[in-house]
Parts: structure tokens; sequence; C-alpha cells
């Protein structure tokens, strides 16, 4: 199994951006409500093969969020033995208490940590054994994974000149309800994402699937 994740924040606030609108001078506004502007965290993985999605929600993302992620990732793919996932470089990938949680991990380049963090996973960090197997982006190259369309294509569907200012809840229903059209797969959304054809992308990758499409390196 082959999975693209990333995380990302919304706001409160609706952010600013160009849409349609009925002709007329009655536009409507994005209004900013009369409360602050709460952030909100989400975490998901897009399959390459079939669009689905699986995300998790939270006010941040600390060390037992992500391995209750990755649980969760482990969980929707039972039968599979190894689940490559393709992320950034964020430093909380690949903090030792994170990485005890899963397989062994092999790394063709150094990562590089902050200096204060513990090389070894602590005692407590949980054993787990998941199979996934992290590969890590280049520095900076965010255009390398497609999971950033799926948060464009969040903020173009819900997120822009929202309506729900002053209704916290609402638009975190809202942005629940988006993704959870990507439960099953979608190839409307690999589409979208460029994701039509992965092999031919992603062809170094998939050797015995690009052998077989007769694609050549």
């Amino acid at each position: 199994m082959f999975l693209f994740q990333d995380e990302m924040t919304f706001y409160r606030h609706p952010s600013l951006f160009l849409a349609y609108e009925e002709a007329g001078k009655k536009q409507p506004l994005a209004e900013l409500g009369w409360k602050g502007n709460y952030a909100w965290r989400l975490a998901a993985t897009l399959n390459a093969w079939t669009g689905q999605v699986t995300y998790a929600q939270s006010k941040h993302f600390d060390v037992p969020h992500l391995v209750a992620f990755y649980q969760q990732v482990s969980a929707t793919y039972p039968t599979v033995t190894i689940i490559k996932m393709t992320q950034d470089n964020w430093p909380m990938h690949f903090h030792p208490d994170v990485l005890a949680a899963l397989q062994a991990q092999e790394w063709k380049w150094p990562l590089h940590l902050p200096a204060h963090w513990p090389t070894e996973a602590s005692p407590d960090a949980l054993r787990l054994n998941l199979p996934i197997q992290i590969f890590p982006l280049p520095t900076y190259a965010s255009w390398t994974n497609p999971a950033e369309k799926l948060w464009r294509l969040t903020k173009q569907e819900v997120l822009h000149l929202h309506r729900f200012g002053d209704d916290w809840p609402a638009l975190k229903l809202a942005v629940t309800g988006f993704l959870d059209e990507f439960a099953t797969g979608s190839k409307e959304l690999l589409r979208y994402v460029g994701l039509s054809d992965p092999v031919k992308l992603y062809r170094s990758l998939f050797p015995e699937e690009a052998a077989m499409s007769g694609l050549r390196y």
C-alpha cells in the first residue's frame, strides 16, 4: 500500500480568495465573527491507488496524537503487511517515540532533528510494530506531495469565504463532512491531485507495476 500523508491547520476566520457570486450590489461578506481566530489541526493520508482518505483531527498533533493516527491508518488496511507512507520533513514525524511505534526504518539520508531532542525512544514509548515504512520527501518540496492538493480542494470547497464565523462547531462539521466523501476512495480526487496514473509518475517506487505496464526508466 502506498499513501501520501500530510497535516493542515485551518482557522475559524474564513480565508479570503476569489469566488463566484450572484451579480448585484449585495454581495455576501466573509464575516470574522465576534470571537478569536481559533485553530484546528488535521492529519490525513491519501491512497495513491484508490483516492481513499483516512484522517484525524485535534487541537494539536503531538507524539501521542500522531501515534494514534498511525494506528488508525494501520487499522484501515488490516491485511496489508507494508504501508509505504510518503510525508514531509516535519520533525515530529521522526521523533524517537513516534518511530518506536513503527517497524524498523531505513533512511537514505540523515535526519535533522532538534538538538534538544533525545536520540532514543523513552521507556514509556509504545512499541507497536505498525507496518508503516516512511519515505521522507525533499526538504521544502511541498509540490511533491499530492496530499497538499487535498488541502487545496478542502480550502476551495469549504474554508475560503465560509459563513461559519460565529459557529465553530459547524465549521469543523463541514470539514468533516467534506473529507468523509472520500472515505471509500475517489477516482475524481485522484485526477484532481494528479494521480490518475501513479505508476507513470512514481515508477521508481513501483518497479513491478512499471514493468507490467511497459514503462521504461
